[in-house]
């Protein structure tokens, strides 16, 4: 199989974002997003998922992070699709229970082709530190939407609002681990009875 290795770039008028992935890595990061809470989770989707991460990004932080984390999602799916190129030979599903202590999280994840989100998470407070717990849901909406992916979050139990999206994260890069692996029994061949995804 060939270097699975893309990096894109995307410039608006609210963000400047630079993306290399790397499918085939060791989970090596260099994060510099200007937002140290979702710095932290992008580790973890580069540690567990095995992939080779890197994220610069300049926005409109004085308004709020909003348009940063949504756009890094973009741009993160954006990539993702890029290095999968036709999706030959790729498990395509990949699933994942996390725990981190009392919170418990499971993510599964289809490279199907059609972007589809459903994100099923209560955290009872606003924030975490300085980071609005609502850009969860937006970082994986802007991720699916751009990578062509069918993604289910389920944050399962938790008290502590860090340790459930930290489980969030983790479980997806495990999920996106197993997904992208190469099968050996497919070859090159699609993972669907369509003949495309």
């Amino acid at each position: 199989m060939s270097e699975r290795i893309a990096e894109v770039s995307r410039d608006t008028l609210e963000t400047r974002i630079r993306v290399r992935v790397d499918l085939d890595g060791t989970g090596e990061q260099d994060l510099r997003i200007g937002v140290p809470f979702l710095e932290h989770m992008l580790a973890q989707i580069a540690r567990h998922g095995l992939v080779d991460l890197t994220v610069e990004a300049e926005g409109d932080l004085e308004i709020d992070a909003h348009h940063t984390v949504e756009d890094v999602g973009i741009v993160i799916g954006q990539a993702v699709a890029q290095a999968l190129g036709e999706r030959r030979g790729i498990a395509r599903y990949g699933h994942a229970y996390v725990p981190l202590d009392e919170s418990l999280s499971r993510v599964v994840l289809d490279f199907s082709g059609r972007p589809g989100l459903f994100f099923n998470a209560t955290f009872h407070r606003p924030r975490v530190g300085d980071f609005d717990v609502d850009l969860v849901r937006e970082f994986f909406q802007g991720f699916v939407n751009h990578a062509r992916a069918t993604v289910h979050v389920d944050n399962l139990r938790g008290d502590n609002v860090h340790h459930m999206i930290e489980t969030i994260f983790k479980a997806f890069g495990r999920a996106l681990r197993n997904a992208v692996e190469p099968d050996p029994r497919l070859g090159d061949a699609m993972p669907s009875t369509k003949g495309s995804l």
